[in-house]
């Protein structure tokens, strides 16, 4: 595996760069280091203002198709993208969501008019997305979801509820994984529909959380609608088009993301300083041990991403990268020292306390560890699957 860039895809980095220089030292110069993951409710308008600027110059979409509005970039310049926009602690994207997942999406298994009605909408930020996928009783099982959806004549009716919906109350459209098909169990007669938000038959009840903000939702559909046509793919092949799109969630911005991570392993790393835990040998092994975990994960996204990744590749990437950050966490209370078990008066608490209380959902969302390591023992390994239901 080559892991260096040639020189055209240094001239790019670049200009990428130099851009990011440019458009961050004007109106949106403030902008920086604000939002993405437990910081969403930073300046959002904002972001979403960002958002359009960088469409408006062609900085969104950019590994998508020319023909659909993107720039069509090769996976290298579009991770070199990815990794000059964390360097440049631009903020996080307001869309990532239809951006990032619901765009290829509908590129690989929309319709024609799915992809002409939805896809412009994207790539201008001007329609905001999220994910209907976890429920009370199907989190990262989803092959347990509950709501259901019927035809009424030119319409899907929807009944149920959606839980931990990043941005329900602030998004346009929901992608809703449905139950179809009224006898149907696990993975078949499902439906992958797009929904407006707002209609009547829509609830969106935030959720407050530790870290202060409430980015995550309670979405509930009664009687809600959609019409028949907004249906991805056909009705009862919901299961397939939701596994290309979970594979979409690895893709090279977690490159970015890694870039974010070593930015607040610098700061960790700083605050032991400040602290002189920096001088105390077991908390200097585990800072140098968090250094080489980063290293060990960019390696594996960039052998991932140069060629056919091998069976479980996904399921391990989220499992090592999660276990990391969470440790992180871990790691920066233990840096902290005793000032890290209090919060003053209103309860906001600092920066190392919120990627403390973050970073333990980062084993949760986007598929537990659990439901990992069961991938990676029945798909890859080929054991026995875990016993399903009442055994008695």
């Amino acid at each position: 595996m080559d892991l260096t860039y040639s020189a055209a895809d240094e001239a790019f980095r670049a200009e990428v760069r130099a851009f990011l220089d440019d458009a961050l030292s004007g109106e949106f110069g403030e902008l920086r280091g604000l939002g993405g993951p437990g910081r969403e409710h930073e300046a959002h308008d904002e972001r979403v203002a960002w958002d359009r600027h960088l469409a408006a110059l062609g900085w969104t979409c950019i590994g998508w198709p020319a023909e659909y509005g993107g720039r069509g970039l090769s996976l290298i310049q579009q991770a070199i993208f990815h990794e000059e926009y964390a360097r440049a602690d631009a903020p996080g994207r307001a869309n990532h969501l239809g951006e990032e997942l619901l765009g290829p999406t509908l590129i690989a298994f929309g319709s024609d008019a799915q992809k002409a009605r939805f896809l412009p909408g994207i790539r201008n930020v001007t329609e905001l997305w999220c994910q209907g996928y976890s429920e009370p009783g199907a989190g990262s099982d989803l092959a347990n979801v509950a709501t259901r959806a019927r035809r009424e004549g030119d319409d899907w009716v929807i009944d149920g509820q959606k839980v931990w919906t990043s941005l329900a109350h602030l998004s346009d459209w929901c992608f809703v994984i449905a139950r179809t098909e009224p006898d149907s169990q696990r993975h078949r007669g499902l439906s992958f529909l797009l929904v407006p938000m707002d209609q009547p038959g829509i609830e969106v009840r935030p959720i407050e959380q530790l870290t202060g903000g409430s980015e995550f939702n309670e979405v509930f559909f009664t009687g809600a609608r959609t019409d028949a046509d907004l249906v991805v793919g056909e009705p009862g092949d919901g299961w397939r088009v939701a596994m290309g799109l979970l594979g979409l969630e690895r893709g090279v911005s977690t490159l970015g993301q890694q870039l974010g991570f070593a930015r607040e392993h610098d700061g960790v790393i700083e605050l032991a300083r400040q602290t002189g835990a920096y001088d105390d040998p077991v908390l200097h092994d585990r800072l140098a041990q968090a250094k080489v975990g980063l290293e060990v994960m960019r390696a594996n996204a960039l052998r991932t991403l140069s060629g056919d990744p091998s069976p479980g590749a996904g399921s391990i990437a989220k499992l090592v990268w999660s276990n990391w950050h969470r440790q992180l966490g871990e790691l920066a209370m233990d840096v902290a020292g005793r000032a890290a078990l209090t919060v003053g008066a209103p309860y906001q608490p600092d920066r190392w306390q919120r990627l403390y209380l973050f970073s333990r959902a980062d084993t949760l969302y986007g598929g537990s560890n659990e439901v990992q390591l069961n991938i990676l023992a029945e798909r890859v390994l080929g054991l026995p699957p875990e016993p399903k239901g009442d055994q008695r």
